[in-house]
C-alpha cells in the first residue's frame, strides 16, 4: 500500500508540475526564477520573446546578463546574499530598463518576490517583467497631442489653400512614400513641426513612433545623451540606463528640429548613424542597429553655414535628399482668412465664447501686417484678442499694439456685412488694396500668377482706375467662411 501511495504522490506531483509549467507558458509577462546566488533557474516563453535570449542561453547564468539598471547588488557590501531582495524579503515593484540579446534597451516593470520554505528560509526569487514599450510610445503620443490645439482641419492639420501651400502638400505626399531623409526649411513659426508630423501620418511608418527633439535646446553633452542614449555609470549622475531618441524611434520617424544648431562633434556621429543605421550609446562601445527615417528642420541658411565651415558638407548632402520649403505667412496672405477662421473655431471651443469674426479695421490691420513670427505669431495674437474681447466681434483695440500700430498704412480693405462668407472676390480686393493696385504685388500676396489676378479682375468687373471698393466705417469683416483659390 505504501509503495502504491508513494507512486500516486509522485504522479500527482509530476502532473502538478506540468500544469504549473503550462500556466507559466501562457502568461504574457516574462518570468524568471532566480536562486539566492543570482543564477537563473527557469524562464518562460514570454521571457524569451521579450529579451531575445533562449532558455539554453540564460539558465544557469547570472541574472546580470540582462544588465538591469534597477538592480541593487549587496555582495560588494558584505551581505549574506547576492541581491538585497533576499535580505529585505519584501515584494519589489519598480520601473527599470533591461538589455536584450541584440544590445537594445527595453523599459519594463519588474515585480520580484521571494519563494520560501516552510521555515521561512528564502529559496529563490520569482521575477516578472512587463514590457512597457507600448506604454512609453502611447505616452509620447499623448504628450504631443496635449501640446497642440490643432485639429484635423486642412491637410494633415495644416491650414492653407494658397498655391505655395499646395506645393508643400504635394511634396509631403511624395516624401511620405519614401524612407529618404527629408529636410524642412522655413522661418520660425511657419509650421515645420506640423509638416514633419504630417509626413509621418501619411507615410508607411505611421504605425511606428514619431519622436522629436529640438537640437537647439540642449548643450553638446546633453544632446548626445538625448540622441543616442547612455549606459549607467557613463558619466557623473548617470545612475540609470537611458534610451536615446534614435532607439525610441526605431520602426518610425525621428524629427530633429533646428538641425543647424548641432555642434560639429555631434554632426560626425549623426552622419555615422545615417550611413550605418547603427548607434553607440554614451559610455558604451557596442553598436545597436536602429530602423529610423530621419526628418530634419531648420530656419538657418545651411548653404551659408557650409561656406563658413559651421556645418559639414557630407552631412548636408545626407539630409538634403528631399527638401521642403515652407513660405512665410507674408508670402501667402490669402491663407490668413482661413487661419483666422480655424483659430476662431478652436478658441471658441476652448474659451466658451461666441466670437463671430473681426471688425473691418482689425482685418485691415491683420492683412497689412508683415507677420515676422508667421503663423505662430498670428495664433498668439488671436489668443490675446480672445482674452481681451468681451463681445462677438474682435476689434482693432483688442489686438497687440505692435500689430495695430501699422493699421494706418496701405491696408487690405473689404466692405462686407457681419456674418457674410469670405469669397474669392473679397480676397482679390484685399490683395489689390494691400498692393496699392499693383497686380504683380497682389499676385504675390495671393500666391498666384499675374495672369490669374488679371483674369479674376475681369471676372468680377474690378477696374483699378475707377477704384476698388468704397470704405464704409459702419461695415465689418467676418471670416466665418472659407475660401479656396481656383487654379
Amino acid at each position: 500500500m505504501a509503495v502504491r501511495a508513494q507512486s500516486l504522490y509522485i504522479k500527482e506531483s509530476l502532473k502538478m508540475d506540468t500544469q504549473i509549467k503550462q500556466i507559466l507558458e501562457v502568461i504574457n509577462d516574462g518570468l524568471m526564477l532566480v536562486s539566492s546566488d543570482g543564477s537563473i533557474k527557469m524562464v518562460n516563453g514570454a521571457f524569451e520573446k521579450l529579451t531575445g535570449f533562449s532558455r539554453g542561453e540564460v539558465v544557469g547564468k547570472p541574472c546580470t546578463i540582462l544588465n538591469c539598471d534597477g538592480c541593487e547588488k549587496t555582495i560588494s557590501e558584505g551581505g549574506d546574499y547576492w541581491c538585497n531582495l533576499f535580505e529585505v524579503g519584501i515584494t519589489v515593484r519598480k520601473r527599470c530598463i533591461i538589455m536584450r540579446k541584440d544590445g537594445s534597451y527595453v523599459p519594463v516593470l519588474k515585480t520580484a518576490t521571494l519563494q520560501k520554505d516552510d521555515k521561512g528560509k528564502a529559496l529563490a526569487a520569482i521575477e516578472t517583467l512587463t514590457d512597457m514599450s507600448e506604454y512609453e510610445k502611447a505616452s509620447q503620443q499623448i504628450n504631443q497631442l496635449s501640446r497642440r490645439l490643432d485639429d484635423e482641419t486642412g491637410f494633415s492639420g495644416i491650414v492653407g489653400g494658397s498655391r505655395p501651400m499646395h506645393k508643400v502638400f504635394n511634396l509631403m505626399e511624395k516624401a511620405a512614400q519614401s524612407d529618404a531623409p527629408v529636410i524642412i526649411q522655413g522661418e520660425s513659426g511657419t509650421g515645420k513641426e506640423l509638416v514633419a508630423l504630417g509626413i509621418h501620418k501619411l507615410g508607411r511608418r505611421r504605425e511606428g513612433p514619431f519622436v522629436q527633439l529640438n537640437c537647439a535646446a540642449l548643450n553638446e553633452a546633453l544632446l548626445e545623451s538625448e540622441l543616442f542614449g547612455h549606459t549607467r555609470g557613463a558619466f557623473t549622475g548617470a545612475y540609470r540606463h537611458r534610451i536615446g531618441r534614435f532607439e525610441s524611434a526605431s520602426g518610425g520617424d525621428i524629427f530633429l528640429d533646428e538641425i543647424g544648431d548641432i555642434p560639429l562633434s555631434i554632426q560626425v556621429k549623426l552622419l555615422r548613424v545615417l550611413e550605418t543605421k547603427k548607434i553607440e550609446r554614451v559610455g558604451e562601445n557596442k553598436s545597436v542597429s536602429v530602423d529610423v527615417r530621419i526628418i530634419t528642420a531648420t530656419h538657418r541658411n545651411l548653404e551659408e553655414m557650409l561656406k563658413e565651415k559651421r556645418f559639414r558638407e557630407d552631412l548636408f548632402f545626407r539630409i538634403n535628399v528631399i527638401p521642403i520649403f515652407i513660405p512665410p505667412l507674408r508670402e501667402r496672405r490669402e491663407d490668413i482668412p482661413l487661419l483666422l477662421s480655424s483659430f476662431i473655431r478652436k478658441l471658441n471651443l476652448v474659451t466658451g465664447k461666441e466670437v463671430k469674426g473681426l471688425s473691418r479695421q482689425a482685418m485691415d490691420a491683420i492683412m497689412s501686417y508683415r507677420w515676422p513670427g508667421n503663423v505662430r505669431e498670428l495664433k498668439s495674437a488671436m489668443e490675446y484678442a480672445f482674452v481681451i474681447s468681451e463681445g462677438h466681434l474682435l476689434g482693432i483695440d483688442e489686438f497687440p499694439p505692435n500689430i495695430t500700430s501699422d493699421s494706418g498704412k496701405s491696408q487690405a480693405t473689404v466692405s462686407r456685412l457681419p456674418g457674410e462668407p469670405l469669397t474669392e472676390r473679397d480676397c482679390l480686393i484685399s490683395a489689390l488694396n494691400t498692393s496699392g493696385g499693383n497686380q504683380s504685388g497682389a499676385a504675390k500676396i495671393l500666391g498666384v500668377s499675374r495672369v490669374t489676378v488679371w483674369n479674376r479682375m475681369r471676372k468680377y468687373g474690378i477696374d483699378i482706375k475707377k477704384g476698388l471698393v468704397e470704405r464704409d466705417p459702419n461695415r465689418s469683416l467676418s471670416v466665418q467662411g472659407t475660401w479656396h483659390s481656383s487654379p
